[in-house]
Parts: C-alpha cells; structure tokens; sequence
C-alpha cells in the first residue's frame, strides 16, 4: 500500500517538476486525482511516466461551474499541487485563501521556478535559469569549458518536485499537532541553491577553486570518467587514501615512478592524461573484471538500456516494467509498507465519472457538468 496510503492529493496538472513531486506522493501509496485540461480529454501517454499512478478528471477551469467542481473535490484533499505562475489559482478562483477558508487542513503546495515572491517571481523561465541564479550551474563543468547543464536534474527534479514532496510531507507531519493546513512555497532557485550548500561551504574555506579544477567536478583524476579502448566509459571515485592506493594498484598508474602526494592540485592534469592512456589499453569489461567490487570505488558508466540489465539493480529490483515501458521503481524501500509498483499514466480524463461519483455527485449532476463542459473525458 506504500506509507502515505489513506493521503489524498489533488493535483493541478502542470508540467516538469509539479508532476515529479505528484510522482513521487502516488509511489509513496497516495491517492492523486489529477485535474487535467477539459480541451485535453482523451489524450495522454503510457510513455509519461512522470503521471504515473494517478486518476484523472478532465475539467474546464475557465468555466465557473468547472472550477466550483474541482473547489468540491479539493474540500475532501490533504493536499493541493499546483505549478502555475504565481497569482494565476488566484485569478481562477482556487487560490490559497479560497481553498484554505473552505478546507482549513489543507497543504497547499506550489511549485514554481522563481518563487511566490521576488522580482524575478512573474518572469518565464526554465531549469537552466533558475540554476543560473542560485549559482549551481556556475560550477558545473570542464576546467576551461563553458558551465555544462546537468539535464534537468537540480532545478526541474532535485532541488523542484523532490523539495515541494518534502515540504507537503513536513507540513502534513506539523498538522498533526495544529490541525491547520499551510501554503507550502517551493522555488527551484531556492531548492537549487540548498542542493549547493556542501560546495558553498567549501568555496568559503577556500577548498573550491575554478570550474573543473577540483576534486568533484573532474579536475581530480581519481575522481573522474575514463575511455576504455571499445569506446565505453568506467568511472573511478577514489577519495580516500587507501581507495586512492588501490587504484594506483589495479591500474598500474605509476609503475616505475615516483607518484606526487593525491592531493597536489598542480600534479592533477598530467596524472589524469596519464590514467586515461592507461584506460584506453582495455575494453570496459576488462576493467570490470580487475576493479568492480574492490573498494577503488569504481563502475562501469551505463546507458539505461544497460543499467535495467546490470546484476546489482536487478538484485534490487531498482527498475520496472509498467505497460511495457521500463522505469524506475519506486524509492525508497520500506520494510513494513512496501509501496507498490504505479500503474501507467491515465489519459486525460479517464476517470471522471467515477472520480464525480466518489465525490457524492450523483448520475445527473454529472451529466449537467458533461453539458455544460465544465468537465469531459
């Protein structure tokens, strides 16, 4: 059933990070009853699989008696979701105050890119903006190079949908005590900037010096992605001096010569050049078989296609098959409330009628509704 069965969500149907934080409560065994676009009905992907596991309602929010049945169903939610631009749920009538007056424990959950407030707070943007600004993207990339985007993954993913789920699953926990619900308010700029708290630390002290030259972000060559001679990549993560030792070891890195302290920044681009020589003389799999499973803290670098198939993940069970689309499985793992594996995406509104009905309204209320298209599907 998973440990957030019993919880329900309605969820304003968005794009990229509100429907990953959706993703994530429906995994945990939620019941999340997306409100899709009346225009959309019918339409939808199995492939989407960030809509996995939920129910969806096809309603027109431009229409007042669409907006008054989405109010009916949010009356009986713990939670809201919505990623709208900031003041737009106002202006269609479903806004904090309004929602709030009417269910006073609910969470209201908003998911933006700038935030609820701030001078950038009505501006567009996307991901690679709102890392700009936090100062995450600044430090990622090759030494001498352009900042390099990390896909999605810190501002969309990370620092977006990932905080706004915990920020609802902490206020659902202060609930308990005050019986009040609360806006929570999550910006990618700030939750990007919060993923950065270990590097700023370190640039404080003066450890982080420019992009590419430290010890993370490839200026170390103990800690980096290396060509092996079948055009594949192993990746090596030896930090610690003994790991460090080891590596030397099982590559051979070194042999016949005086090897600088590890941390002699002035050392690291000659070793690195040194190492990925060495790399190169065998095939990935060879290199599995001398360094997989030794603590030099070393993997081979996977395509997903590879990934579903390595041992370890299917020891685990980290991915699955929904409809036949591969995915990952839900995390993290609970020992007593194991949550199950989602159900594909619905289309859009292929649960309307029975949503309607689960919320008291009865056989011609819902065809009204289906005449006047406040709702569809």
């Amino acid at each position: 059933m998973g440990p957030l069965a019993g919880l329900k969500v309605i969820e304003l149907q968005g794009i990229g990070p509100g429907p990953y934080c959706g993703m994530m409560l429906a995994d945990m065994g939620a019941e999340v009853i997306s409100i899709d676009r009346a225009a959309n009905a019918g339409q939808g992907s199995r492939v989407d699989i960030l809509a996995r596991g939920r129910q969806s309602i096809a309603v027109d929010l431009k229409n007042p008696e669409g907006v008054e049945t989405t109010l009916k169903l949010i009356d009986t939610a713990d939670v809201l979701v919505e990623g709208f631009r900031p003041g737009v749920t106002e202006r269609l009538g479903l806004g904090p105050e309004v929602c709030l007056k009417r269910n006073p424990g609910l969470i209201y959950g908003r998911m933006t890119g700038w935030g609820q407030t701030g001078s950038m707070s009505q501006a567009a943007g996307h991901d690679i903006n709102y890392i700009s600004l936090s100062g995450a993207l600044h430090a990622i990339g090759e030494s001498g190079g352009k900042p390099v985007p990390p896909l999605n993954l810190v501002g969309d993913f990370g620092g977006g949908g990932m905080l706004l789920a915990f920020g609802i699953v902490a206020a659902l926990f202060e609930r308990q005590g005050s019986g009040k619900g609360q806006v929570v308010d999550a910006a990618m700029t700030d939750g990007s900037a919060l993923l950065m708290n270990g590097i700023f630390g370190m640039m404080h002290t003066g450890a982080w010096q420019g992009r590419g030259e430290n010890m993370l972000d490839s200026g170390a060559h103990f800690y980096n992605t290396y060509e092996t001679a079948d055009g594949k990549y192993v990746s090596v993560g030896s930090i610690e001096p003994q790991f460090y030792a080891l590596l030397l070891e099982k590559s051979g890195l070194g042999e016949g010569q005086n090897i600088p302290k590890q941390m002699t920044r002035d050392e690291w681009p000659n070793l690195k050049q040194e190492l990925a020589a060495i790399f190169k003389t065998k095939t990935r799999d060879e290199w599995d078989e001398i360094m997989l499973g030794t603590d030099i803290c070393y993997a081979p670098v996977l395509s997903f296609a590879e990934a579903q198939k390595h041992q370890h993940n299917v020891d685990r069970q980290t991915f699955v098959e929904v409809d036949g689309v591969p995915q990952a499985a839900p995390a993290p793992r609970f020992d007593r409330t194991p949550p199950e594996v989602p159900p594909a995406a619905a289309t859009a509104g292929e649960h309307t009628d029975s949503i309607l009905a689960g919320a008291g309204f009865d056989a011609d209320e819902i065809a009204r509704l289906r005449e006047s298209g406040a709702v569809a599907g």
